[in-house]
C-alpha cells in the first residue's frame, strides 16, 4: 500500500512536471506567435545577392532568403511586413517604409545608411580608378559620415519610434568587405582593401551610437561574418560581378543566413 502510494505521488509530481513545461512551451510559442514585425532598410535587408527575389517587389529586389524572411518563417509572427529596397536611402525609409508600423508594433529590423554614404560609389570608383583616387573617395564618404549621416539617422530612428512607440528596434550594420592578406591574388590593393574595412568599420561605429542614443539594439555582424569576407576562401560576400553589378558587395544567401540571420536573432 505504502509503495503504490508512494508510485502514485511520484507519477503526480511527473505529469505536474510535464504539464508545466509543456503549458511553458506553448506560452512561449503563444508570445512568439503574437509579435508583429516590420522589415525595414536597405538592400542587405531585402536581400540582394541572395537571389529568390519575390516578383511582386520590383526593382526593391525583396529575397525568399534574405534574414526578415528568414526570421518570420522560423517564428511565425502574427504579421510580418518587408518593405526593405534595394538602393534605399534614409529618406526613402521614411518617405516609402513606415507605412506598416503602428502602436501595435512589437519588432522592427533595419539596415540603413551605407547608400547615402556613397558606398556603391565608392566600391565603383577603387574597382576601376587609381589607389589613390579610391582612398581619396574613401576618405569623403568617412567625412560625410561623420558631418551629415547622423542627423539623417536621427530622422529615420525619431520616424520609426514615432509611429511604433512600443517596438524593439533593431539596428543592424554591415560586414567588413575583404579579409587581409589573404587568398585574392588579383583585384584591389591591400592598401585599397584596408581602407573599404576602415570605413566599414567608420559607419558601423556611427550607426552604432546614433543607434544607441535612440534606445534601439545596435547588431553588429562583422563577428558573423569573420572568416567569410571576400578574400577569405569561404565568401559570404559577392566580388564584382559585371554580369550582375547589382549583386557586388551584397551578402550571399549564406551571408543571410549565416551572419545576417544569427546577428538579428540574438539582438531581436
Amino acid at each position: 500500500m505504502k509503495l503504490s502510494r508512494f508510485a502514485a505521488f511520484a507519477s503526480s509530481l511527473l505529469l505536474g512536471s510535464v504539464l508545466a513545461l509543456t503549458g511553458a512551451g506553448a506560452a512561449h510559442a503563444a508570445e512568439s506567435a503574437a509579435v508583429d514585425y516590420v522589415a525595414l532598410g536597405d538592400s542587405y535587408s531585402s536581400g540582394v545577392g541572395a537571389g529568390s527575389y519575390d516578383s511582386a517587389s520590383g526593382d526593391c529586389k525583396r529575397s525568399t532568403k534574405a534574414y526578415p524572411r528568414l526570421w518570420a518563417n522560423a517564428n511565425a509572427p502574427s504579421s510580418f511586413a518587408f518593405t526593405a529596397c534595394s538602393g534605399a536611402v534614409t529618406t526613402d525609409v521614411t518617405t516609402k517604409q513606415l507605412g506598416p508600423l503602428s502602436s501595435a508594433t512589437d519588432l522592427v529590423s533595419i539596415t540603413v545608411g551605407g547608400n547615402d554614404a556613397g558606398f556603391a560609389d565608392v566600391m565603383t570608383t577603387c574597382v576601376l580608378q587609381s589607389e589613390s583616387t579610391c582612398v581619396n573617395r574613401v576618405n569623403q564618404a568617412k567625412g560625410y559620415v561623420d558631418s551629415t549621416l547622423p542627423a539623417r539617422l536621427d530622422a529615420v530612428y525619431n520616424a520609426i519610434r514615432a509611429k511604433a512607440p512600443a517596438a524593439r528596434v533593431v539596428v543592424l550594420g554591415y560586414p567588413r568587405f575583404y579579409q587581409l592578406s589573404g587568398s585574392c591574388v588579383a583585384g584591389l590593393s591591400e592598401t585599397e582593401r584596408a581602407a573599404i574595412n576602415g570605413a566599414a568599420d567608420h559607419l558601423n561605429a556611427a550607426v552604432a551610437k546614433r543607434a544607441a542614443d535612440h534606445g534601439f539594439a545596435f547588431a553588429s555582424v562583422v563577428p558573423a561574418f569573420t572568416g567569410h569576407e571576400i578574400c577569405s576562401g569561404s565568401a559570404w560576400l559577392h566580388s564584382v560581378n559585371w554580369l550582375n553589378i547589382g549583386e557586388s558587395y551584397h551578402p550571399t544567401a549564406a551571408g543571410q543566413s549565416g551572419g545576417y540571420l544569427p546577428s538579428f536573432r540574438s539582438a531581436a
